[in-house]
Formats: C-alpha cells, sequence, structure tokens
C-alpha cells in the first residue's frame, strides 16, 4: 500500500489547492465530529477537496459527477486499472521527453485523442492521452471547440512529471468508495440525506463577459443555470444536508453586482481570497475573492 497524501493527478483550471487550508475552516462541524457518512461533488474538476476530504474525515461513501465525459473517463481507469494507466502514461512521458521534436509528438497525441470517441464505460488510452496533454499543454487549460474538440496549444516545459505512479496509485485507492457518474450534475443529488456533505463547485460566472475562461464544456453554464443551481441548493437545504457551494465573486469588477447575494439570500457567504493563476495577461494575474455559501454557520 502506498503512503503519502494523494492529490490532484490533473493541472485544473479554477482548482481549489490553493484554498484547502481556508476550506478545512469552513468545512461543517458535523463533518469534522464524523456525523457526516456521505460526501457528494457534482461538479468534481480536478477533485482537490474530494481528496481532502477522502483523506482527513470519515466518509463511508462518495459521489462524484461532471459534464466533462473525458474527465470523468480518467477517474473511472484510474479507480478500475491503475496499473494500466501507469504503463501507458509512463511510455508516453519516455516517448516525449526523449523525442527530437516534442512539439510534433504533442500534436500528434492530441490529434489521437480527437479522435477516439467514448463508448463503453471506459476507454484506457483516451485516459492517458488526456493526462498527457494536461501535463504538456499550455498552462495546464482543458478547452474544447464548437464541434468539442480540444484544441490547447503545446506549452513546451522543459521536464514535466507526466506519469506520477505513487499520486496515482494513492488517487486509485481513495476512489474504491467513490461512485463515479457523467452528465448531469442533478442526478447524483438523489443520493443526498441529512448525513451528506455537499460541495458544489460548478463551473464560474465570468468575470468579464465572454471570458473564454470558463469554455470548459462546449455546452456552457449560463445565468439562468447558476439560478437553477441555487434553487437545487435550497431543495437540498430543506433535507437538512450540509452545503458548501464556490464561485467567483461578481464584486471584484462590479460594487453593484449582487447577482450571487440575491439568489442565495438567507445562507452565509464568505469572501476568500485567491489568485487568478490563469490569465492571458501577467497584470491581471493576482489575487482577488471568490464567494463560498454555506447553509451552516462556519466553524469559529
Amino acid at each position: 500500500m502506498c503512503k503519502g497524501i494523494a492529490k490532484p493527478f490533473l493541472k485544473w483550471a479554477g482548482g481549489k489547492g490553493q484554498l484547502l487550508n481556508k476550506f478545512e475552516e469552513l468545512y461543517p462541524q458535523e463533518l469534522i465530529e464524523g456525523q457526516i457518512e456521505t460526501y457528494i461533488e457534482p461538479f468534481v474538476g480536478g477533485g482537490a477537496v474530494l481528496f481532502n476530504v477522502l483523506q482527513n474525515y470519515k466518509i463511508k461513501k462518495a459521489y462524484i459527477n461532471d459534464i466533462n465525459k473525458e474527465l470523468i473517463n480518467c477517474y473511472r481507469c484510474i479507480k478500475a486499472d491503475v496499473e494500466e494507466v501507469i504503463n501507458q502514461l509512463n511510455a508516453l512521458e519516455k516517448e516525449y521527453l526523449t523525442s527530437e521534436d516534442r512539439t510534433n509528438y504533442f500534436y500528434k497525441v492530441r490529434d489521437r485523442y480527437n479522435e477516439i470517441h467514448l463508448n463503453g464505460h471506459y476507454d484506457l488510452e483516451k485516459c492517458t492521452d488526456f493526462i498527457f496533454l494536461n501535463k504538456t499543454c499550455f498552462n495546464g487549460l482543458y478547452r474544447v471547440n464548437k464541434d468539442g474538440k480540444f484544441n490547447v496549444p503545446h506549452g513546451k516545459y522543459k521536464n514535466p512529471l507526466i506519469c506520477d505512479k505513487e499520486n496515482l496509485r494513492l488517487c486509485s485507492n481513495l476512489l474504491q468508495k467513490v461512485e463515479i457518474s457523467f452528465g448531469s450534475y442533478e442526478q447524483v443529488l438523489e443520493n443526498a440525506d441529512n448525513k451528506t456533505f455537499v460541495y458544489f463547485d460548478p463551473p464560474y460566472r465570468p468575470l468579464i463577459e465572454n471570458n473564454s475562461f470558463v469554455s470548459y464544456d462546449k455546452s456552457g453554464f449560463d445565468d439562468n443555470d447558476q439560478i437553477n443551481l441555487a434553487c437545487n441548493y435550497k431543495a437540498l437545504d430543506n433535507k437538512n444536508c450540509m452545503l458548501m457551494l464556490s464561485n467567483s465573486d461578481p464584486k471584484n469588477t462590479n460594487e453593484e453586482d449582487n447577482f450571487f447575494d440575491d439568489i442565495y439570500n438567507g445562507f452565509e457567504i464568505e469572501r476568500v481570497f485567491a489568485k487568478r493563476m490563469i490569465n492571458c495577461q501577467a497584470s491581471k494575474r493576482g489575487d482577488i475573492t471568490e464567494i463560498v455559501v454555506m447553509n451552516y454557520k462556519r466553524r469559529k
């Protein structure tokens, strides 16, 4: 059995790794005291909060979901056959690092990745290509065009760690108690009861109109979707679930924008600082606030 601390196996825009220390102060007391049995993350993304909760609290069962089918394929492959993922990814890493033309190699893998269609429960080649591209593309971005094709360019890192064997094994071990689904976030909410902690990390509402930072899936997530999510949040509150939700803070760019304050009126809203790590303009990378919405009083 591997020993160590599991961390997300992907770079992920908007990942919550930098906020985990703050989040641990905000988790419900019921989680700390072992009264929570089930953890649900309907928009799992890179999974920083998932792995944090599974490693530090007494969770019996977890459910994760995402609309990104290729991402969910990775979780399923790592859970089901991590050693084969390691074998294939290790081969990609060796070929890439020894290639005389890494850029050409990258685009060959990207073309192959875009040609693989997920038909079954999981596809190992699609998984390992996904991880490879994530570790070698520009800034670890995940972006698709209108046809759903991954189109992020080569990142040109000097010596990237593509196959982190020990971390993949640690993640696989934790995922054994996790049920993994793809599609609408609402489907996993059916598993929630009064001994459940749900963490929502939806696609963030853009601070600037038409900001491509949220082009995470070609289907998008607009203000109507945010309002519908708030309705689901309130329905779960009525079931006495413990709820925490993250999103952008529109007050960073418009002090008069009360969108989230209005749709989550009556719940506790904490504003926390985070670094904007991915932006094409270096001058716009820095500390901004994000909101955390809770239906319980935060720990003092």
